[in-house]
């Protein structure tokens, strides 16, 4: 980082401003850490952002392709999506990415043979349609039925071609418990204080991967024995809290000045104050049968079938919402019913 500073500051006056544009392939090229010079030059002030967004670039690659009319209606839905607009609120930037990748190929093929959105009709979108099943179907619809609601009301189209098209109700598979050998393939494959902690936190308390993540120093109540993972308060058992003081010693040991109070970090995270990523703490358990996620369910799918399926439990046990809980405990019931008098096979306690 110093070597960067000195290349970019040698001939600085005071005034000027370093922008992106100029500063970003020449670090590049000498592979010196943009991040942390960029970080450096914004807290003295002398920092222009002038790089394009990774928004526009996906998005003008995705409408690429399109008939020009539809391109265009296509493009200010998605900024509508992105950004928000007098009646509605900004989306996530995930979720307008699923909308436009859900529409895409139904616009390309009609951008063969239309200009515009208004000469789509019913019998179009009932023909794309008819090739796709399942979540496939499902999903496009929802993202071509937002897509021409908007026309509608803003006038682009005369009649909305979606109109009265259900979606219906998606039908979920039973949710089935992971088998002892998943588990303890899993357990062999955290062999770090982090992975094990990471690992026992989804099989424990089920906690996300991103909640993982967000776990800071203060959630940590050692003297009380307590954890708060987004924001409810969870008691320690002896496992978590000996996974706990290992990594917390690891991470004294390694990183000693570090200033992130994130509870998790690694070699990149410890020189910042910003949170280790969702694919670094997934990492370990990538390939494996029993990844987090399947642990997480693993673990919320033992709790309705050993506390009995009843959603309101569930839902105050993990913080799930109403139609999750009722999921849950509608698998458990089946799998009980199914096997009766047989729980779930494995678990991280067992395989520890």
């Amino acid at each position: 980082m110093n070597r960067g500073l000195a290349r970019l500051l040698t001939a600085y006056v005071e005034g000027d401003v370093i922008r992106h544009t100029e500063l970003f392939i020449p670090l590049r090229a000498l592979d010196l850490p943009v991040g942390h010079i960029v970080t450096v030059l914004e807290e003295m002030g002398i920092f222009e952002d002038d790089s394009e967004p990774s928004f526009e670039r996906w998005l003008a690659e995705r409408l690429e392709g399109l008939a020009p009319g539809i391109r265009s209606e296509a493009e200010r839905w998605t900024r509508i999506l992105h950004d928000g607009g007098p009646r509605s609120l900004p989306r996530r930037v995930g979720t307008v990415w699923l909308y436009l990748n859900r529409v895409r190929p139904a616009l390309l093929e009609w951008s063969d043979r239309y200009d515009h959105l208004r000469e789509v009709t019913r019998d179009d979108v009932l023909t794309h349609l008819k090739a796709l099943h399942g979540h496939h179907r499902r999903d496009q619809l929802v993202a071509l039925r937002s897509l021409f609601s908007w026309a509608k009301r803003n006038g682009l189209i005369f009649r909305n071609p979606t109109s009265r098209m259900k979606v219906g109700q998606y039908e979920y598979a039973v949710l089935q418990p992971l088998v002892p050998e998943q588990v303890n393939r899993a357990v062999a494959a955290a062999t770090t204080p982090a992975t094990r902690l990471i690992l026992a936190l989804a099989a424990v308390h089920a906690a996300r991967v991103a909640q993982i993540g967000t776990l800071m120093l203060e959630d940590i109540d050692i003297g009380n024995r307590r954890l708060t993972i987004a924001g409810r308060v969870r008691p320690l058992d002896d496992l978590i809290l000996k996974l706990l003081l290992d990594r917390l010693e690891h991470r004294r040991t390694r990183w000693p000045n570090t200033a992130n109070l994130h509870l998790l970090i690694n070699n990149q995270t410890a020189n910042r104050t910003t949170r280790a990523s969702n694919h670094w703490i997934s990492a370990a358990m990538r390939g494996q049968a029993a990844t987090l996620e399947r642990l997480r369910i693993d673990r919320q799918l033992e709790e309705a079938m050993t506390q009995g399926p009843d959603p309101f439990h569930l839902a105050e046990v993990f913080g799930l919402n109403e139609k999750t809980a009722m999921r849950y405990a509608d698998s458990a019931r089946q799998l009980l019913l199914a096997s009766p008098g047989e729980t779930p096979g494995g678990t991280v306690r067992d395989a520890e």
